[in-house]
């Protein structure tokens, strides 16, 4: 079943003016309820764009967008009710932090979808412990922290509101390699405990391959391809054509079996590499025993 699906959707920047772009073009996309997806494209595709339409921020000027079966802007007057559903993580999402300590801030979508002070209370805890913040943040000063604790903030803001569908749009922007690493880790462990659809917008192949399992890749506006990671990392060769670079280890297999040597040009982690690289050797001692 299908969480988000486009039909025919088109949104133009500026119409009617000489600075007149179409951003997102005629996409039809259906989006699974409980995947995590990878959204790919160099800059000016249309994946910021088209993510920004899945919550609400855009509205189409063509087409239409359902979110759980049901016609987001049919009734605009309840498209607050979509915002809750599918949650955004801008990127630098530590600009969005406004209010004076950790807990408001966490706290601010829930209070606004009305629930009481108790869930609230217990929503903004279970969020912050989750992305691994401790009871000493929650009444400091957002400014405070430091960067990597300002992005967790952010993401624990929109976690606290339990939405159907969390996106967020490069997440580990300017984050060093262990931070990095941390907020993917949650981010999975997040997706595997919640089951619920979690898009990952990112630059980073190798994000995409280790955390993804499907890959949407937007190129001029379309998407370009959209099919399960391995599936989408076998076309290294398109995938450069575009100016995306596939993961490096993907580039390695792909050298060596172009060279004859006996191994699968689709491996895309390090972990595959691995598992490979031992089956070749297993093979190669029987083949001389």
């Amino acid at each position: 079943m299908s969480i988000i699906k486009t039909e025919h959707l088109t949104y133009v920047y500026s119409p009617d003016t000489p600075y007149r772009k179409t951003a997102v073009s005629d996409v039809n996309l259906e989006i699974g309820e409980g995947d995590m997806v990878g959204v790919i494209g160099h800059t000016g595709s249309g994946k910021s764009t088209l993510i920004q339409h899945f919550n609400g921020l855009l509205r189409p000027t063509e087409g239409k967008i359902y979110v759980g079966g049901e016609d987001m802007w049919q009734n605009p007057k309840e498209i607050r009710r979509f915002r809750f559903q599918v949650g955004l993580v801008f990127q630098y999402p530590e600009y969005q932090l406004f209010e004076d300590t950790v807990y408001k801030d966490i706290s601010f979508g829930p209070r606004n979808m009305g629930l009481s002070e108790e869930e609230i209370d217990r929503r903004v805890r279970h969020a912050a412990a989750f992305v691994g913040l401790k009871e000493k943040h929650l009444q400091k000063s957002p400014f405070e922290l430091s960067g990597g604790q300002k992005r967790r903030v952010a993401i624990a803001g929109v976690i606290a509101m339990s939405p159907r569908v969390l996106i967020l749009d490069e997440p580990t922007a300017g984050l060093d390699p262990k931070g990095r690493e941390m907020i993917l880790g949650q981010i999975r462990e997040y997706h595997e405990q919640e089951k619920n659809t979690v898009l990952l917008v990112s630059h980073s192949m190798e994000d995409v391959a280790k955390y993804a399992k499907t890959a949407l890749v937007m190129n001029q506006g379309r998407v370009f391809m959209y099919a399960p990671v391995e599936e989408v990392f076998s076309h290294a060769a398109e995938l450069t054509e575009l100016g995306l670079s596939v993961p490096q280890v993907s580039r390695v297999f792909l050298t060596l079996a172009g060279r004859g040597y006996p191994v699968s040009s689709n491996v895309f982690t390090v972990e595959q590499a691995k598992r490979e690289l031992l089956r070749a050797l297993a093979e190669g001692g029987k083949q001389n025993a």
